[in-house]
């Protein structure tokens, strides 16, 4: 019922900028956290930029500085803004949705930083 759609993947060169978003539908009731996960081959899904209902964000050291979170509720999208891109940035990046009705995925969007 609750469906998260990211877009705004594709293919940069170091240094290029990308925008994700993801927005969603269906019925999710409270929101209390946002999020961006990335996972490359071999790996573990990991946290990539985290905003919390307290207006807390949080984002992992590899990305600070370069990367921004941000929302925009009437439009039930959340966006990751990627600035500077790095080849160590590359993977399918999943937003992640956790509240009253559960954590909910997207279906991730793929993400290739190369020369």
């Amino acid at each position: 019922q609750v469906h998260l759609v990211e877009s705004g993947g594709g293919s940069a060169h170091p240094g290029q900028s990308l925008r994700l978003s993801c927005t969603a539908s269906g019925y999710i009731g409270d929101i209390y956290v946002l999020g961006w996960y990335r996972q490359v081959p071999g790996t573990q899904r990991e946290l990539v930029a985290i905003a919390a209902i307290s207006g807390t964000i949080d984002y992992a050291d590899s990305v600070k500085g370069r990367f921004t979170i941000s929302r925009d509720m009437a439009k039930n999208t959340v966006y990751l803004q990627m600035d500077s891109l790095k080849q160590e940035d590359s993977g399918v990046y999943y937003c992640q949705a956790n509240g009253e009705s559960g954590i909910h995925w997207g279906q991730g969007t793929q993400v290739t930083v190369s020369t």
